[in-house]
C-alpha cells in the first residue's frame, strides 16, 4: 500500500537578487516525499541543497512555485532543523536545550519531562543533562541537536549535513542512533549529505542534484533491506553499483560547473 505524500514541492524556483544581477539557486524543483520516508539530497557544492531545506523550514521564501507539508495533528510544529554545527543554545544545559522547543509551545510539564528524558536516554545524554555546550565534544553537541529535534515531535525533520564535521567513529555511532530513533518514530526526513556512503546507508531514496542552478535530475531507490552496515556499501553489489553511479554523477556535474565558469 502506497504511503501518503508528506512533502510536496511544485515547480519551485529560488533566485537571489543583488546589485550586480540575480543568481538562480534552484530551478523548477518538483518532488514528493512520502510519510515516513528517509530521503537524501546529494549534489555538488553550491547546487542549492541548503537553500531548499531553508525554504521548507520557512527561513527563505520561493521566488516561484510552492510547497506543502501535510499535518496529522493540530499543534505539532511543521518541522525541526538540525544544522551542521552551532545548532544548540550555549547558555542552556543539555536538558534545557532538548526541552526548549516543547516549552516554547507551552507543552504540559509532565509531557516535557517524559519526552526530554526519553530522548536524552536514547542519545546517551542522560548522564550529561546538567552540562553546558562548552563542556561537550562535537559529537555530543550533535546528539543534543538530534534529541531536541525528535523531542519537539515535528511533522518533518530537516537535516543539513549534521555529521560532516565529526570524526569517522562518532559519525558511524550517530548514524546508527539516528536510524534507531527514526525507525521508532516513523518521521519523514530530508537529509543533505556530501557523503555517498552516508546516503546509501541512511536512505530509502537519493535525489541527485545538478550544479547551479540546482535541479533534481535523477532519483535512486535504495532497496537493500535494513539494517545496513557501512561495510555493506562496498561489498553489496547493488550498493556498490549505486555508489559508482552517484560518483560519476558528481564528477560530471563538477566538471560541467567548471566548464560553465570558463
Amino acid at each position: 500500500m502506497s504511503r501518503k505524500t508528506k512533502i510536496a514541492v511544485n515547480n519551485l524556483t529560488k533566485a537571489f537578487y543583488k546589485k550586480q544581477g540575480s543568481v538562480t539557486a534552484l530551478d523548477d524543483i518538483t518532488l514528493n516525499i512520502a510519510d515516513g520516508e528517509f530521503v537524501c539530497l546529494v549534489g555538488p557544492s553550491g547546487c542549492g541543497k541548503t537553500t531548499l531545506l531553508r525554504i521548507l523550514a520557512g527561513l527563505e521564501t520561493p521566488s516561484i512555485g510552492e510547497f506543502t507539508i501535510s499535518t496529522d495533528e493540530g499543534g505539532r510544529p511543521l518541522q525541526s532543523m538540525v544544522f551542521q554545527e552551532r545548532g544548540i543554545i550555549p547558555w542552556l544545559t543539555v536538558q534545557q536545550n532538548v526541552e526548549f522547543g516543547l516549552k516554547m509551545r507551552h507543552t504540559p510539564k509532565d509531557i516535557v519531562k517524559e519526552r526530554t528524558m526519553y530522548y536524552l536516554k536514547k542519545t546517551g545524554l542522560d548522564k550529561f543533562a546538567t552540562l553546558y555546550p562548552k563542556e561537550l565534544s562535537g559529537g555530543m553537541k550533535q546528539r543534543v541537536s538530534i534529541a531536541r529535534a525528535f523531542a519537539n515531535d515535528p511533522e518533518i525533520l530537516l537535516m543539513d549535513e549534521p555529521f560532516a564535521a565529526l570524526d569517522e567513529q562518532n559519525k558511524f555511532i550517530l548514524q546508527e542512533e539516528l536510524l534507531s530513533i527514526w525507525s521508532e518514530t516513523g518521521k519523514t526526513v530530508l537529509f543533505i549529505t556530501h557523503s555517498i556512503d552516508e546516503a546509501l546507508l541512511l536512505s530509502d531514496r537519493i535525489l541527485l542534484m545538478s550544479s547551479q542552478p540546482g535541479r533534481i535530475i535523477q532519483e535512486i531507490h535504495v532497496d537493500v533491506p535494513r539494517p545496513r552496515k557501512m561495510e555493506d556499501i562496498r561489498k553489496n553489489p547493488i550498493l556498490a553499483g549505486q555508489f559508482i553511479e552517484i560518483w560519476k554523477h558528481l564528477q560530471e556535474e563538477v566538471q560541467r560547473s567548471r566548464q560553465d565558469e570558463e
